[in-house]
């Protein structure tokens, strides 16, 4: 029988590692010759000198890849011209700045025109069912930047005192007044306080004498007794009369216990209403020097001086600014307000002219209420019955208020 050839005798030895190299080496040239040439470029291919040759046994295969692969990262790191043109969508939006919605938030939206109410301009617009809008005449234009300044939201509480040196002349109706107008323009309730030593009348002009004897008979002297107990607005309100949305604090009624509200004990009371109400005004009664007025004056953030269309009204209201002044109150008497009250048709023989140009000069701002049987009746003021002048007047008075309120 023939002798079968022994198969070390006709393979390379799988142990030897020359072989073990050849045979890789003649695979990986192969391979390497089956790939397209067009993969890449020709321009980015590296010279025949600096390519690793695979079948160069002193090199190990570790090697060769890793310089194939190097040499392939430094011809993908030039980025064709027509890629680097178009640039990402992420990047485009990022350089565009993004619009201020909150300061510009008509940028998408039309302006409105504001609607025009009442007059020529407001009876085109009803008749063409809003499509011819002519915006607002002068006199609507000024009676909306009134509403504005009233109804300008404040950061705290503030207050202002009423009070002349004369009664009679119209300093609970204009508390009353402007009170209404308060609370009619602006969001949150006003409070206005009777601290008249002499039985005032303040809640009576603001509810009516009928009504006000039904109500119980809730005082200052009332909440001065229970302040202790009062932490909410819900406890404040049971010691509280309203008029609409504005709401009263009643003046004592009892002549022996009128006087006896003092400096401290109204400080207590302002500090309490603090709490709920960002405006306050008090009805102080007539003069300057009883017990509370310290306490008022020195919690007043500005003044209305009631005057009236006669010499002596001008010359208590000018008599009450000189005492403010001289007497520690200067600021408060230079940012008065005076309003001059036509209660009674006064003869022609007054010069109205003369009088306002007396008081003008020495105070902030004056203001003219006409006469209205509406405030000179001395019973319950409403708004809606009321001149048109008149509530232009009272307006007038709330918003100089509150451009005070610094």
């Amino acid at each position: 029988m023939p002798a079968v050839p022994s198969p070390s005798s006709t393979q390379p030895d799988a142990g030897t590692p020359s072989t073990r190299r050849t045979s890789w080496a003649e695979a990986a040239a192969a391979a390497d010759a089956e790939k397209p040439a067009a993969r890449i470029p020709a321009a980015t291919r590296p010279p025949e000198s600096a390519r690793p040759s695979l079948g160069d046994s002193s090199s190990p295969v570790s090697g060769n890849a890793a310089a194939v692969s190097a040499w392939a990262s430094d011809a993908s790191a030039e980025t064709p011209e027509f890629r680097r043109s178009r640039p990402a969508m992420a990047d485009t939006i990022a350089d565009k700045p993004m619009p201020d919605f909150i300061s510009s938030p008509g940028l998408f939206v039309k302006e409105q025109k504001p609607r025009p109410v009442g007059g020529f301009r407001g009876a085109i617009y009803k008749m063409s069912g809003g499509a011819w809008n002519l915006g607002p005449g002068p006199k609507q234009r000024q009676e909306d930047e009134l509403a504005r300044r009233i109804s300008r939201q404040l950061q705290g509480s503030y207050n202002t005192a009423i009070l002349s040196l004369k009664g009679g002349i119209g300093k609970t109706s204009t508390t009353v007044g402007v009170g209404l107008t308060l609370a009619e323009y602006r969001g949150d309730a006003p409070c206005a306080i009777d601290a008249n030593p002499d039985s005032g009348d303040l809640v009576e002009r603001a509810l009516g004498e009928g009504i006000y004897q039904q109500a119980s008979p809730r005082t200052i002297t009332d909440l001065l007794k229970n302040i202790d107990s009062v932490d909410s607005l819900t406890a404040l309100a049971r010691y509280m009369h309203h008029a609409g949305r504005l709401h009263l604090i009643a003046g004592e009624q009892d002549p022996e216990v009128s006087d006896s509200l003092t400096a401290g004990e109204y400080l207590r009371i302002r500090k309490l209403i603090s709490s709920y109400y960002s405006v306050v005004l008090t009805d102080c009664g007539t003069g300057v020097t009883h017990n509370a007025m310290s306490g008022i004056l020195q919690s007043a953030d500005n003044l209305v001086i009631a005057a009236g269309y006669a010499v002596s009204g001008a010359k208590r209201a000018r008599s009450t600014l000189h005492w403010l002044a001289s007497h520690g109150y200067e600021e408060l008497a230079r940012d008065a307000i005076v309003v001059i009250t036509d209660k009674d048709e006064v003869s022609s023989r007054v010069d109205k002219d003369a009088i306002e140009e007396h008081l003008s000069g020495i105070c902030r701002e004056l203001i003219a209420v006409p006469h209205d049987r509406g405030v000179a009746d001395g019973d319950l003021v409403t708004l809606d019955v009321l001149k048109p002048e008149t509530r232009r007047a009272y307006k007038e008075i709330a918003a100089a208020i509150v451009d005070g309120y610094r």
